[in-house]
């Protein structure tokens, strides 16, 4: 088993500055905002971008529609209920009308044979 070896604050505070130099130096190899690739990156997220805003605005313009032809459909079927109600509504009045004229002949009838 190796001997641990605590290092000491001196070569702590070296290997801290050694790393920070690293840091730095990684910073200023970055390439500048004015670089060619780095515009050429940035044309080509802004225009992805683009494109993405285009396709959600598409895909919302689809929901609208959607909804409308959902709301023409539902006041189409609305409607239809309203048209089979009002007949239903007229066939029972002339099912009554009907039935009292039945009751009515056999009321009569009762009344001739008195």
């Amino acid at each position: 088993m190796k001997n641990f070896k605590a290092k000491s604050f001196a070569e702590r505070l070296d290997t801290a500055a050694k790393a920070k130099q690293n840091n730095l130096k990684k910073f200023e190899q970055r390439p500048s905002a004015d670089d060619p690739a780095q515009l050429e990156r940035q044309a080509a997220r802004t225009a992805a971008a683009e494109v993405r805003k285009a396709r959600a605005a598409k895909r919302e313009e689809e929901k609208a529609a959607q909804k409308l032809r959902m709301a023409a459909e539902e006041a189409e079927r609305a409607a239809e209920k309203l048209r089979e109600a009002a007949l239903a509504v007229e066939r029972e009045a002339a099912l009554e009308k009907e039935r009292k004229a039945a009751r009515d002949e056999r009321y009569a009838a009762r009344k001739l044979r008195k």
